[in-house]
């Protein structure tokens, strides 16, 4: 949910101060996230009798491309633990959601001197 800087200045302090406490209860456990995304691939070995040559490669294959500035090293996934990163990524994926809208919650709060 990404509150719009509208409908937070409409909302009393208390809405708001509760509003926050609702979402940093969501948060819950986040062991379980991963910040990323997940790519995948296909390869050629080299071998110049292989069917790769021609253009069909080995694979698709799984990789993990980490969420940071510039380019990150993808880290391969195997097949048993692909689900388990997509469940993780999508925790991710809220979680930042959560934390976006607790951010401009409490901007909102800080514009009325409000913030605790």
């Amino acid at each position: 949910m990404n509150a719009h800087k509208n409908d937070l200045s409409s909302l009393s302090t208390r809405a708001l101060l509760a509003r926050r406490r609702r979402l940093v209860d969501r948060l819950g456990d986040a062991e379980g996230l991963l910040s990323g995304s997940l790519v995948e691939q296909t390869r050629r070995c080299g071998k110049p009798d292989c069917r790769c040559v021609q253009g069909e490669g080995h694979g698709p294959y799984a990789y993990f491309a980490p969420k940071t500035a510039g380019r990150g090293r993808l880290r391969y996934v195997p097949a048993a633990l692909v689900e388990v990163v997509r469940r993780y990524l999508r925790t991710g994926g809220e979680v930042e959601a959560v934390v976006a809208e607790i951010s401009a919650i409490n901007a909102e709060l800080l514009a009325r001197r409000e913030l605790r």
